[in-house]
């Protein structure tokens, strides 16, 4: 299993996060600058996850995590899990928008941070076809391709901009195309953390998964919005 990296300037609260996640079985490695963090990406092996803070000295989280989309390669794929001060909904907004997979407020307790890691690992191992995924690896709907084992979108041929997260609620909506599920549906489906009441980052994400495949956002054709219950994935399209 390669290594987790957790990327945060107090030493303490990633010392200990480490030592605990060790005693359950994982490799951390720390990174206590942006910059320090950025560079470990990059070299092999590659992380599996990233644990980023918001609040870096030399960079704010919210950029880290846009550079790290932007890397080449697989690398850009890595599921990052932010760290947000005083948990604002703003930040986790903005922490989604970027592409950051999901996100915990501080303070926090380690036996959530280890739920939402092995959340987000289950998720990639649905995504890949270690449990319980479909046959069918390649499903096509007019111009959008979803192949499930390169983990890649297209859209007339081209490939779309998303993450590892936005990926697998995708290819889960597709799977599931013409049935309405509501969110706490989808979630399920994914494997990930249960919905708070009230919460609505999943529509951020939806939001960002059809800026990438729709054609027109304000007039998507792909996921449909099911007033007062949740989301359709149209079964005929262009």
């Amino acid at each position: 299993m390669n290594p987790l990296l957790m990327i945060e300037d107090d030493v303490r609260l990633s010392q200990m996060v480490a030592d605990y996640l060790t005693q359950s079985g994982y490799c951390v490695e720390q990174a206590g600058s942006a910059q320090h963090g950025l560079e470990r990406l990059q070299s092999d092996p590659a992380p599996a996850l990233v644990i980023l803070d918001l609040m870096l000295p030399d960079l704010d989280g919210l950029e880290v995590c846009r550079r790290i989309r932007q890397l080449p390669g697989e690398e850009a794929h890595t599921p990052v899990l932010m760290l947000t001060a005083k948990g604002d909904p703003m930040d986790r907004v903005l922490g989604l928008e970027i592409g950051a997979d999901d996100y915990l407020a501080k303070p926090f307790e380690p036996r959530e941070l280890l739920a939402r890691i092995r959340a987000i690992q289950r998720r990639q191992e649905i995504a890949r076809g270690r449990v319980g995924a479909p046959s069918a690896p390649v499903m096509r709907f007019g111009s959008l391709e979803i192949d499930r084992d390169a983990r890649r979108v297209l859209v007339h041929g081209q490939p779309c901009e998303l993450t590892s997260y936005q990926f697998d609620l995708l290819a889960v909506m597709a799977e599931r195309a013409g049935r309405v599920l509501t969110r706490e549906q989808i979630m399920e489906a994914v494997r990930g953390r249960e919905l708070e009441a009230f919460d609505r980052s999943i529509d951020v994400h939806v939001g960002r998964i059809r800026a990438a495949i729709e054609h027109d956002v304000k007039d998507p054709k792909r996921i449909l919005t099911v007033r007062g219950v949740g989301y359709v994935f149209a079964r005929q399209q262009h």
